[in-house]
């Protein structure tokens, strides 16, 4: 079995009064695309800001390649931020620089490579995520959705993270954009090694490519594990999600 590389444990957070999680906990292993999956409000996005130091939580633990978040100096951030990269749902591009530019910046924030070595990784990263050569050049209001999410995904990607962090990667898209951005983010898995965590609401992410996922609701983890796993976990919210929608997935 391969090694667990993100444990959370026991993880209580709120807003307020509103209560997010309660005794949230899960586990990532090494090389697997694993999701967090919930209906709307039920913490998934939340936990994931976590797990990549944009939210803290009120009490618990989470452990990402060794390291407790919790305890971290700034230096010991900025240094793990490295190790990850971030695919954010509506691509958060910024709008005044092309792709390569795009991607450019964080080769000038976190290298001391040359423009012209910057030049020849940015061109193979986007080459890696299937957009033409002269994708490197438009702004993004000249790409279409699922070009945003390719160059979107071209950046986090550009410092060879271990770990790619997806939020709703195929939201917006239609049904076989769809399909081929899952099938990119299998084969990047198996190519470049990596491990994989998504927020989705897509069924059809989760029968396709997912190995493992954490189903939460009710503020706490209703079930984990893979889809044959939780399909046998007795509970309405697994009824809701896998017997009573339109996917045809039964126990």
């Amino acid at each position: 079995m391969n090694r667990t590389i993100i444990e959370v444990s026991d993880v209580i957070t709120s807003f307020g009064e509103n209560l997010i999680h309660d005794h949230v906990s899960c586990s990532v292993r090494e090389h697997e695309i694993y999701a967090l999956l919930g209906g709307s409000g039920s913490g998934k996005s939340t936990l994931m800001r976590e797990m990549i130091l944009l939210e803290r939580p009120q009490s618990g633990t989470i452990r990402v390649l060794g390291h407790d978040l919790s305890s971290l100096t700034p230096m010991e951030a900025m240094e793990l931020r490295r190790s990850w990269g971030v695919l954010f749902q509506s691509g958060a591009l910024y709008s005044s620089l092309t792709v390569g530019e795009n991607i450019a910046l964080l080769y000038k924030e976190y290298t001391d490579l040359s423009p012209a070595l910057s030049n020849e990784l940015i061109q193979l990263k986007i080459n890696l995520v299937g957009l033409p050569p002269h994708a490197q050049y438009l702004y993004p209001s000249e790409l279409s959705g699922g070009m945003i999410k390719r160059a979107a995904l071209a950046r986090a990607l550009a410092l060879d993270p271990k770990l790619l962090f997806l939020d709703e990667p195929t939201s917006g898209l239609d049904p076989l954009s769809s399909r081929q951005f899952d099938e990119l983010i299998l084969q990047l898995r198996d190519l470049l090694g990596l491990s994989v965590v998504m927020v989705t609401h897509d069924l059809d992410t989760i029968h396709h490519i997912v190995d493992r996922f954490t189903l939460l609701g009710e503020k706490r983890v209703i079930a984990e594990g893979n889809l044959t796993e939780v399909l046998r976990v007795d509970h309405p919210i697994v009824d809701y999600f896998f017997q009573k929608g339109s996917y045809g997935i039964t126990r």
